[in-house]
């Protein structure tokens, strides 16, 4: 070979190394190219791939959305039926595969995946509506245009700016760190750092780095920003050094709830791949943030001690619960994208919810695990009662309505204290949150079983 040869050579490969570095991980699919171009024909009389290109497309929507395996079956469902197949699913957290079969026995397979999970309750009403729409009346559209229907959706985008995202989280965590007993400095702390911490991870997502990348630096911003800003208040208005433990609530805007609670409810209705997905999906940005909040403390000498007692009347701070629920829901909705009217519904089930949870708990000596079930109960059949009247998705106004009673203190607390060798108090604050965690999706069960015929039953 020549040298001019070889040159040209490595010059190509350069090139074509170049090129690839701009191509997806994760490669588009290409919706519209499963359709002839000579097809104008209802979508029912379509071939069989190109009908199956449209249940699973419909399903990775779904999925896209945070939504639970339950509720993307029953999706794929509705459309095959309506297309005239028969279709078996199996759904994990980011991927689906599954087998359509016709009427004369021809069946088709895909496997269909996601780049990454993620939450978007405004795009899953739109997706829910979009399928009830298909329900109610005999397909009398082409694929074609199913597909521009369903390009419209994806292609909606988000209801707020980054900095709208932020101040939602500082107003949730603001409210968070009240809940958990915190007063008007930490308020203020965790308002500052959950503020800076989440508008960092926004900005991270919409750049498309990792999630666990995001979560780790977000943590860090959240905690580095709450204490500066605490020194600050510290210098300028000689506030106690007590006040420092509210660092822990500027981060608690990470808590996967989505995750979390249809983790629960995927196992409940037997969907172990993706319950065991979604809980290990959740488990892990847990403990990401956790391990990061701890070395963060470590390095600028921060303590999770317990909150000074707030000197309130149980009538005021009854009435202030109800106040900072609401807040704290509506601004986890907002983070969710719901859009207000739906996040303001969510916060009032979370205002009535979680009050009624921690009055238990104060009032009536309850076991806090044994209370949150009571407190997400409620929050299931209230979502219920929403449902019937504005059809809004249950899964957007319950989780937003129960994310906070996820015990993220006792989280934090119990990976601190393994941390620094404390293994006795880190167990004792790990079997709190644990009792928590494993009553709050039991509370949506029952509520689910109570209210919803079509998922009360197996068939």
């Amino acid at each position: 070979m020549s040298k001019e040869e070889e040159l040209r050579q490595r010059s190509s490969i350069h090139l074509s190394q170049k090129h690839q570095k701009h191509h997806k991980h994760h490669m588009a699919m290409p919706w519209h190219d499963f359709i002839p171009e000579d097809d104008h024909d209802l979508a029912r009389t379509a071939s069989l791939p190109a009908k199956a290109a449209v249940v699973g497309r419909v399903g990775l929507m779904m999925l896209s959305c945070g939504t639970g395996a339950w509720r993307v079956r029953d999706s794929m469902n509705v459309m095959a039926r309506k297309l005239g197949l028969v279709c078996s699913a199996d759904i994990g957290l980011i991927s689906i595969e599954f087998t359509c079969i016709d009427k004369d026995g021809q069946s088709y397979t895909q496997a269909l995946s996601l780049p990454t999970t993620g939450v978007n309750t405004d795009k899953l009403t739109r997706m829910e509506h979009f399928v009830k729409r298909i329900n109610r009346k005999e397909t009398k559209m082409t694929l074609e245009e199913i597909h521009d229907e369903l390009d419209k959706i994806q292609a909606t985008p988000g209801n707020y700016k980054p900095y709208q995202v932020g101040l939602a989280s500082a107003l949730a965590c603001c409210a968070f760190v009240f809940l958990l007993g915190g007063g008007i400095i930490e308020m203020i702390g965790s308002f500052i750092g959950a503020g800076l911490g989440n508008y960092t991870r926004r900005k991270m997502l919409d750049k498309h780095i990792t999630l666990l990348a995001c979560v780790a630096v977000s943590v860090m911003v959240a905690c580095l920003s709450y204490t500066l800003s605490f020194h600050a208040m510290e210098l300028l208005f000689n506030v106690a050094a007590r006040h420092e433990a509210g660092y822990i609530g500027a981060m608690l805007f990470v808590i996967p709830g989505f995750p979390f609670i249809t983790s629960g409810l995927d196992i409940a209705k037997m969907d172990m791949r993706s319950g065991l997905e979604r809980l290990a999906h959740a488990i892990v940005i847990i403990g990401v943030a956790t391990l990061v909040g701890w070395v963060t403390a470590l390095v600028v000498h921060l303590q999770p001690e317990n909150f000074m007692p707030l000197q309130l009347t149980v009538l005021q701070l009854m009435f202030l619960r109800v106040i900072a629920s609401f807040c704290g829901v509506y601004g986890f909705s907002i983070m969710f994208n719901s859009p207000r009217k739906m996040a303001a519904i969510a916060g009032c089930i979370g205002a009535v919810a979680n009050t009624l949870r921690l009055e238990l708990v104060d009032l009536c000596g309850m076991a806090p695990g044994v209370a949150a079930f009571f407190g997400a109960l409620t929050a299931g059949l209230l979502a219920s009662y929403v449902y019937k009247r504005m059809h809004y998705p249950r899964i957007s106004l319950t989780v937003p309505s129960i994310v906070i009673m996820v015990p993220g203190l006792y989280m934090y607390r119990a990976i601190y204290n393994i941390g620094v060798t404390s293994i006795s108090d880190g167990a004792l604050w790990l079997t709190k949150a644990l009792l928590i965690v494993m009553f709050l999706p039991l509370g949506l069960i029952v509520a689910r079983i109570i209210t919803d015929d079509k998922w009360r039953y197996c068939n």
